[in-house]
């Protein structure tokens, strides 16, 4: 018996201890990679706030990096785990092998516009003269690292889908392990400061790669990569690329979000307020990886037993799921309201610096409780095969309301006006969210 058929039986609450819990953790773990490069650099000798805000600007890029890994890694699982469900495990060998081929086109193309247009890409989002230097330094490494981590991200999301959770989150162990020990050493150690910080980066994306390449490439794996189903099929390509296209438009979404704030945040408070939003966007991180986790785990469960048509079981996961999401996001929220100062000094001790972020901390997250069901709410339609739902609600906030209000709350307020844009956008959202789940949920039948 398949690992998986235990998603159509075993007791709903303890699946998703078993798929997200590890899910979470692994989240956790991978956030830490941004995280860790800026907590290293922005206390580095000689580097600071400009290393600082140097990442933050080749920020928007590496999530535009990562939507290619998440469009066709949870594109490509969803549908391996609906083919499951609907016990057809050869067709389901046939997405995995397609999605393998994708990532690794994808993680070329990337490597090479990167190194082509990476002077302009980085002067388009944002970056000032000062601050360019650092930029590119960072970035041109971590785009020759392009290939491992669009594999090792976008397969992971298999390997949970497979029905091993605990792989995957040892898969992200491993590497957040590994950056961590290489950042102290090559930016403390070899003195090789932000070329440093990039190269553990990408050491350690290929790290997991090859750990997660082992699994797939063992005979004793349940489900193998195999060459006879690594040729791609236009209709499954079609099929991935639709079904992860929600994952892409939060990611992109995401990074012209982060184009907007940089360069905003740039002509209204300089340099500094542009390291200030690499803190937040730690933060951030930190908060909102559990909750991606626990929907990872989410649609693992939801997609299987939307093929075996246990609608009861869809509903039953829904709920527990967002209860515990809203719960974590509001112990956040306390957190940014009891110690935004220490928070802050984790990366940066500059006083202008902790002053204007103890104030950007607390307006930008001020709507941070309803966020945890916004994400969730919006890739339930993904998770049942519904797309363009989940498109339209993953960029309602990000694309159709928090950019926008960037722009036009900044002409009217400055600076203040791009921070209160953020709890605007989190709150209406969620509404829009909440309307359409109710109909989603009301409409499986049974």
């Amino acid at each position: 018996m398949r690992k998986t058929d235990s998603l159509g039986t075993d007791r709903v609450s303890a699946l998703l201890v078993r798929f997200s819990f590890p899910a979470i953790v692994g989240m956790v773990v991978n956030a830490l990679y941004n995280v860790v490069d800026r907590v290293f650099i922005g206390n580095a000798p000689g580097l600071g706030a400009h290393g600082l805000a140097g990442i933050t600007i080749g920020f928007p890029i590496m999530i535009a990096l990562q939507s290619i890994a998440l469009m066709i890694g949870v594109g490509g699982a969803t549908l391996f785990s609906i083919k499951l469900g609907e016990g057809k495990n050869e067709q389901a060998l046939e997405v995995l092998g397609n999605g393998f081929s994708l990532l690794l086109v994808g993680g070329t193309i990337f490597l090479l516009l990167g190194q082509v247009f990476l002077s302009p890409l980085l002067q388009l989002f944002g970056a000032s003269d000062v601050i360019l230097p650092y930029s590119a330094a960072y970035m041109r490494v971590i785009f020759f690292g392009a290939i491992f981590q669009v594999t090792s991200m976008g397969l992971n999301n298999f390997l949970r889908a497979d029905g091993q959770p605990k792989l995957a989150m040892i898969t992200m162990f491993m590497g957040a392990g590994t950056n961590i020990v290489l950042d102290a050493l090559f930016i403390y150690g070899l003195k090789m400061g932000i070329t440093g910080a990039a190269l553990a980066t990408i050491l350690a994306q290929g790290a997991s790669m090859t750990w997660i390449l082992f699994y797939f490439l063992n005979r004793r794996s349940q489900s193998r990569i195999r060459w006879k189903y690594m040729r791609l099929r236009p209709a499954m390509v079609q099929n991935i690329l639709l079904l992860g296209l929600p994952s892409f438009a939060l990611q992109i979404s995401n990074s012209i979000l982060g184009v907007v704030v940089n360069r905003s945040l740039l002509l209204h408070g300089g340099d500094i307020a542009v390291s200030v939003m690499g803190v937040i966007n730690s933060v951030q991180t930190l908060i909102l990886m559990p909750i991606i986790g626990l929907d990872q785990g989410v649609r693992t469960i939801v997609s299987f037993n939307f093929g075996a048509r246990r609608h009861d079981r869809i509903r039953e996961t829904e709920r527990l799921a967002i209860t515990a999401a809203t719960l974590y996001a509001l112990i956040g929220w306390v957190l940014t309201r009891l110690f935004p100062v220490q928070i802050i000094s984790i990366f940066n001790r500059e006083p202008d610096l902790v002053r204007f972020g103890v104030t950007a901390i607390r307006v930008w997250f001020w709507c941070l409780p309803v966020v945890g069901f916004q994400v969730l709410g919006a890739n339930f339609f993904q998770a049942i095969g519904r797309p363009g739902s989940a498109i339209v609600l993953t960029l309602a906030r990000q694309g159709f309301l928090l950019v926008p209000a960037i722009l036009l709350f900044s002409r009217q307020w400055g600076i203040d006006g791009i921070l209160y844009a953020a709890p605007f956008a989190d709150g209406l959202s969620a509404l829009i969210t909440a309307i359409s789940f109710y109909f989603g949920i009301r409409s499986l039948a049974g």
